[in-house]
């Protein structure tokens, strides 16, 4: 059950680090079309989207860093992973799960974003925490 947390947590990362690049460098053209912004919009916004995508992108590698620290430390003959690595997983993917449920509740409109950026999160959270139960 802990590598398909991981892969899940992976996942999410990776898609953490798309939005990040939509955010923070193709804000005013390919982030356009994707967030339906007009250039007026995104002209407007282009700082805060910037720093909002470095947000993304320390949610990552918080969760990668926990990745590669739970494989390093975790037993084969244990069933159970290393405590500290599923503990940034954890934080970094609940985290993102958090941001997708605060952007489903405040802009209803987004409900299919929201669902994107939380699916994974929430499986990966689920999946982790269930090593984690004796």
């Amino acid at each position: 059950m802990i590598v398909a947390g991981l892969v899940l947590a992976g996942l999410a990362a990776l898609l953490h680090v798309y939005i990040f690049w939509l955010e923070s460098y193709a804000w005013t053209t390919r982030a356009r079309a994707v967030f339906g912004t007009t250039a007026e919009e995104a002209a407007a916004t282009r700082e805060l989207a910037f720093n909002q995508g470095f947000y993304n992108l320390f949610l990552a590698i918080i969760t990668a860093v926990g990745i590669v620290l739970t494989l390093l430390t975790t037993s084969p003959d244990s069933p159970r992973p290393g405590l500290a690595g599923a503990a940034l997983v954890l934080a970094g993917t609940g985290a993102m799960l958090a941001a997708a449920l605060v952007l489903l509740v405040s802009s209803p409109d987004k409900r299919r974003a929201a669902v994107v950026q939380g699916t994974l999160p929430l499986l990966a959270v689920a999946a982790v925490t269930a090593t984690l139960i004796p």
